[in-house]
């Protein structure tokens, strides 16, 4: 796991408005557990927290701060489902299963709503999300869809939208239509993730920041965690560290690619001129493979992401490239100013589904939420749970999904992937 000792958060928009500046401890000497979990982003504080109410005494710990990586960086987009189209699961499992998983995607969400309202996270949690459609063969995609929900799942809460009906979530010309979620949403990540966080740590559970496991091991039946001024001795290890992964689990690494995902923040611009310009007030993405997505933060200010990098280099002049983008869904705001822009990487698997498993009976991983993972982590939290509880039937249905390793290894691996993603960009512009 790598270590970035004492870094403050992301210099974003969500740091300057986070409202829990709790700092924890180094960890020194030997501490005991009954699960250690490493890793403090969403996955590994939902895992604690579960884990926590299930009466076991957890330690959790990171190279950094709580939320300093993408958990708490993130477009802050809650979005029913997996990043994988649902027949991604079908090769690995019957129908009843592939239902199952489709349960489990919708639940996602209930989580979150069910922590935020139980531990009272103020995280500005608001209901609705659009997925607008670049093209008219991207309209008729998204009614299929629609229409598949509804008969393969029975899920018919989603709803058409064309025409002038796209006004309601986005004053643009740019859309012919798109599809509506009213239970998906968008909330503060870094709010929500220090928000479980607390409540972790009020079920007992001991948090250590800035402290990297450089080893982890096993001796005499327990995981031992070593870090540079102390080590962890526990019955079960969590690995919850996605793309800074890196020598701890060299097998997990190789499964997951880190991906650059950028956002910036635009200046207020007032509670009428926002409402004139998203209405309806919902996250919007659209249709692309490499897309755009946006929404409005609850002081008024647009969030607009995008510019995926798959080299892991930052764009060039990055605010400034990003309002280039957001110009050309909203012209309206030429006068408009970027006040902040950052970004963070997250970690895609090949085939874009969940990578849940077990590195040996008491080791256990969740990593490859591929941008879905503001909802997903909180079910890869309590499936854990559920598992080290002695319930793993639903963790054990995501470890018959095969992972491929990404080709090229860790030379040639990313040059691979820029130009893979440079065909699906030229089929975005066709």
């Amino acid at each position: 796991m790598l270590k970035f000792a004492n870094q403050p958060h992301a210099p974003s928009w969500y740091a300057a408005t986070a409202n829990d500046r709790t700092q924890h401890p180094v960890l020194e000497g030997t501490q005991s557990a009954d699960v250690c979990v490493i890793g403090a982003g969403l996955t590994g504080v939902s895992a604690a927290l579960n884990l926590a109410e299930r009466g076991y005494s957890v330690i959790l710990i990171d190279s950094s701060r709580v939320a300093w990586a993408a958990s708490g960086r993130n477009g802050g987009q809650l979005i029913g489902g997996y990043a994988c189209d649902i027949d991604t699961f079908a090769p690995f499992m019957s129908e009843a299963e592939v239902r199952m998983m489709w349960d489990m995607g919708q639940e996602t969400l209930d989580i979150v709503k069910r922590r935020v309202a139980r531990h009272r996270i103020d995280c500005a949690l608001t209901a609705g999300y659009f997925t607008a459609a670049n093209r008219s063969r991207d309209v008729q995609a998204l009614e299929r869809w629609r229409d598949e929900a509804a008969r393969r799942f029975g899920h018919d809460r989603f709803r058409h939208v064309d025409g002038e009906g796209v006004r309601e979530y986005v004053q643009s010309a740019r859309y012919p239509g798109g599809l509506y979620d009213p239970d998906s949403g968008h909330l503060h990540p870094l709010n929500y993730t220090l928000g479980l966080a607390r409540a972790a740590h009020e079920a007992g559970v001991r948090i250590f920041e800035n402290s990297a496991v450089t080893r982890l091991r096993e001796e005499n039946g327990l995981q031992v965690a070593e870090t540079a001024r102390g080590k962890v001795r526990a019955k079960f290890a969590v690995l919850a560290c996605n793309t800074f992964i890196g020598e701890l689990a060299p097998a997990l690494a190789r499964k997951i690619m880190p991906v650059g995902t950028y956002v910036i923040a635009t200046e207020a611009l007032g509670a009428e001129r926002m409402r004139a310009l998203m209405p309806a007030q919902a996250a919007v993405c659209d249709s692309r493979f490499v897309l755009d997505y946006f929404r409005p933060a609850p002081d008024t200010r647009l969030l607009w992401g995008g510019k995926v990098s798959y080299s892991t280099f930052a764009p060039p002049h990055l605010g400034e490239a990003m309002r280039r983008d957001m110009l050309k869904t909203f012209p309206q705001l030429a006068d408009v100013k970027v006040d902040y822009a950052w970004g963070g990487y997250v970690d895609i698997t090949m085939n874009r589904a969940p990578h849940f498993g077990r590195l040996s009976p008491n080791v256990y991983f969740a990593q490859g939420f591929s941008g879905h993972g503001v909802n997903t982590t909180g079910l890869a939290g309590e499936l854990i749970a559920e598992a080290i509880h002695g319930q793993a039937t639903r963790f054990d249905l995501f470890g018959k999904i095969r992972h491929r390793d990404f080709p090229g290894g860790a030379t040639l691996r990313t040059p691979a992937l820029v130009l893979a993603m440079a065909w699906y960009r030229l089929k975005d512009l066709l």
